[in-house]
Parts: structure tokens; C-alpha cells; sequence
């Protein structure tokens, strides 16, 4: 329905002031229903009425106390939800504040890598350059080199305060880029506050006077952790000669450390089956295994607990392809240690990653009605027919004469510029009648 609240423009530009039958004209296309018009306006235009009527609204508000600006109140108030006057009351019908549910929001966990899968028993790394050159390397769940469908699940890698294990020394001269400076870098300028320089693990005394100088990382995949990873839910097995399991202590933690990151919990050892097997205040000699960001993705390792935890044995010294060799980053000054592969290799030993993924999926239920007079006549060509002259308006089924009836198969959902923007699909056909009417829930999550 139009609504007219620009109708003193309209009469003023299109000349209907003592225009008696054209604005008729322009009030009846413009109301579109017979009835709707003789109801408001019908007795304005009676030959007998003088049309002085005229000048007053169009010379102030249609909402002016002048009867003719009464009835087009009354007009604009009884169709006061249709103020587009694109609107089409037989196809739209507007959703009012009783037809929407409050906002629901539930926590969902699900399996983090590609399909939802919660546990990572095979990990593979590309050969592409930079793999056995860079500070990190990327994670896939499938062989890149023969399976297109691979995808990254994570990244690991080394980082150094100094630039150690990578090229480049460390007054910046030579050629190379220091590539585990500039990820130390990075991660302290995202986590760590303004003033604080170096990361810190739980329990042992610090190192040097402001922090642990390195750290090992693994970083998830944006799309697959999608909002955050589920604190409490993800294990990590590390192997060698010896094996020993990670996880977070968020389930033992009463009160959630929270800094500029976000949440932060330590990387203790156990498993997610028995719990915590020895606190990260209880890491004395080496400090806790590590730090756990959930809301960013992130795992920092100590590398002074894995280098001197039950990781360490009787193997060789360096990593192979088939041996993880020991842990320990190699901080050589101006010179690539493959630190990420010692890593990388002790992951692949276990073949053990478990991590879920943890999202707040909002819900709001739309309620939309079909009252009984509403939506009983279609506009599919099907619905009518032409009789042997060729006129058409005839119903295709001659009992639908007097009684009209149509099938609900799917609610469209409009925003403001009458965009479609979610469709409702139903499980079968709803008859719709004069004397029936229908409700679909409609819930949108997101």
C-alpha cells in the first residue's frame, strides 16, 4: 500500500489543485483496492461537493485538521507498516516485533580439522622452497604433492628473540631475513602488552632477567578453527624414544587468565582422558610445557621442557626423515638449524593430534502467518486458464470458484530494500484457504 506522506508535493507538481477528477484518477491507482478507496475517500469526490476541498491540503500537512487531511491520516495509520510504497501486500507481508524470538546463543564444538574431523593421525608437509629453509612450515591433512584436495591444517615453527636458527646475524648486515626474529617479533606485537618485551612460562625461574629468548609454535588454520579452539579438547603427543602427552589446564583453572589476546592457559602435561598429570606450577626445573591462546589459535612451547623433559633419550642428534632426533632448536648465529622439522618429526612420530573447535552460534526463530484471507490466489500460470476465445481468468480447477485455495511450499525472507536473503523450504506442501491458516517457523542460525 502507498503511503502519503509527500502527497501535498505530488498535488502541487502534477497541477490537481481544483482538479477534481484527476486527482480521483491519482488517488484511486494510487490505493489500488475500490474499496479501500470509497471507504477513505469516496466522499470527497461526489459531483455535489463543491472541490474547494482543494487548497487546504495542499497548502499544509496531510496531517492538518482538515477532513481531507483526517482521511489521509486515518489511510496512512490503518497501513502504517507499509511505508514503501514499492510495497505489495499480496506477495509481502512485514514481520512485526510479536512474530521474532529473542536471540539464542549456544556454544558448539565440533571436530577442527577439514570435515569436521577431531583427530589428526597423519600429518604432511610440502617440499616446495622454504619448507627446508623457513622458520615455519605448513601442516596438511592429505600429501600436497599427489592429492589436490589437501588443505592446511596448521602451521609450526621457531621463533627467536635474537634471530637465532635462522639467516642473518644478528646486527642485520648480512644477507637473509632473520626469520625467527621477525616471527618473535610478531607474536609478542599480537599477544604480549605494550611494554613487555618477551614471553614468560609458568613455574621456572626465568631465564634471563626479561623473558624466555625462543619458543616453538603451532598456529591453526583460520578456516578450520573458524572462531576459536575448545579449551579442554585438544591433546598433543610428542614422540621419540620416549612419548609424552600435552594439554591445556583450563579444567583446572577456577579463574581464566585474560590479557590483550584474550584468554591464556598453560600447556601442561596429561591427557584429555585423565586430566592433568603435573601442574604448571609444579614445572620448576624447566617451566611449563607451555602457553595456550584459544581465542587466537595459538600454542607456544617451551623449548627448555622439551629439550629437557622425558623427550630426551638415547637418539641421534639430528632429524631425519625417519627419526625425530633430539628436540633441542639449534641457536646458531647466521646459520638455518631446521628447528620446525625436529618439531615436525616428533609430531609425525606420534601420530596424535586431537583438537576441537568451539563456536557461538546465534539463533533467532521468525513466526510467519497466513492469515486466513491472505495468500489464498497464486500468480503461477498454471493457477488459471483461457477459455475457448482465448480470455484468460478462468481458474484451472473450476472448484476452486468461490473457493480458492493455494499450497505453501517455501517462505521467503526480505530485508528493507526487499532483498531476498533467506529462503524457508518446507518438508511438504501447506494448503492454504479461506478457511485455514498457516504459521512457519522460520530459524535462521549464524
Amino acid at each position: 500500500m502507498p503511503h502519503f506522506s509527500s502527497l501535498v508535493d505530488r498535488g502541487k507538481a502534477f497541477g490537481f489543485r481544483n482538479k477534481h477528477r484527476q486527482l480521483r484518477t491519482y488517488l484511486q491507482n494510487a490505493v489500488g483496492s475500490t474499496d479501500e478507496f470509497e471507504t477513505y475517500f469516496g466522499r470527497f469526490f461526489d459531483d455535489s461537493n463543491p472541490p474547494a476541498f482543494l487548497g487546504n491540503p495542499f497548502t499544509t500537512s496531510p496531517t492538518d485538521n482538515s477532513e481531507f487531511g483526517l482521511a489521509i491520516t486515518a489511510y496512512n495509520n490503518a497501513y502504517s507498516e507499509h511505508q514503501d510504497e514499492d510495497f505489495d501486500s499480496r506477495i509481502y507481508k512485514p514481520l512485526l516485533a510479536e512474530d521474532k524470538s529473542v536471540i539464542t546463543t549456544t556454544k558448539v564444538s565440533s571436530g577442527l580439522f577439514t570435515g569436521g574431523v577431531g583427530t589428526l593421525t597423519s600429518a604432511f608437509s610440502s617440499s616446495v622452497a622454504g619448507d627446508t629453509t623457513a622458520s615455519y612450515i605448513e601442516i596438511f591433512d592429505k600429501n600436497p604433492q599427489s592429492d589436490t584436495t589437501a588443505e592446511v591444517q596448521y602451521a609450526l615453527g621457531y621463533a627467536h628473540f635474537a634471530g637465532s636458527g635462522s639467516i642473518g646475524n644478528t646486527t642485520k648486515t648480512t644477507a637473509g631475513n632473520r626469520e625467527s626474529a621477525a616471527l618473535y617479533r610478531q607474536f609478542s606485537n599480537v599477544i604480549l602488552s605494550a611494554d613487555t618485551e618477551k614471553f614468560t612460562f609458568t613455574g621456572a625461574p626465568t631465564p634471563s632477567s626479561s623473558g624466555y629468548e625462543h619458543f616453538y609454535f603451532i598456529v591453526f588454520n583460520r578456516a578450520q578453527m573458524r572462531e576459536k579452539v575448545d579449551p579442554g579438547n585438544w591433546e598433543l603427543k610428542l614422540s621419540g624414544s620416549a612419548e609424552i602427552s600435552l594439554i591445556d589446564d583450563s579444567g583446572a583453572t577456577t579463574v581464566t587468565d585474560v590479557n590483550q589476546a584474550g584468554r591464556v592457559f598453560n600447556v601442561v602435561s596429561g591427557s584429555i582422558t585423565n586430566g592433568v598429570h603435573t601442574a604448571a606450577s609444579s614445572e620448576t626445573t624447566f617451566g611449563a610445557p607451555g602457553l595456550f591462546y584459544p581465542d587466537l589459535g595459538i600454542i607456544l612451547l617451551n623449548p627448555l621442557f622439551l629439550s629437557g623433559s622425558a623427550l630426551t633419550g638415547s637418539r641421534p642428534t639430528t632429524a631425519t626423515a625417519t627419526s625425530p632426533g633430539v628436540i633441542s632448536p639449534g641457536v646458531s648465529t647466521n646459520a638455518f638449524d631446521g628447528n620446525p622439522r625436529k618439531l615436525y618429526n616428533h609430531i609425525t612420530a606420534s601420530s596424535y593430534f586431537q583438537v576441537r573447535r568451539e563456536e557461538e552460534i546465534n539463533s533467532r526463530s521468525y513466526f510467519c502467518r497466513a492469515l486466513n484471507k491472505e495468500y489464498n490466489y497464486s500468480n503461477n500460470p498454471t493457477y488459471e486458464t483461457s477459455d475457448s476465445s482465448g480470455n484468460r481468468g478462468k481458474f484451472t480447477i473450476p472448484s476452486f470458484v468461490g473457493d480458492p485455495r493455494t499450497y505453501i511450499t517455501q517462505v521467503g525472507l526480505y530485508d528493507d530494500n526487499f532483498e531476498l536473503i533467506a529462503v524457508a523450504k518446507l518438508s511438504q506442501p501447506q494448503l492454504k484457504s479461506f478457511s485455514r491458516e498457516a504459521v512457519v517457523k522460520v530459524k535462521l542460525d549464524y
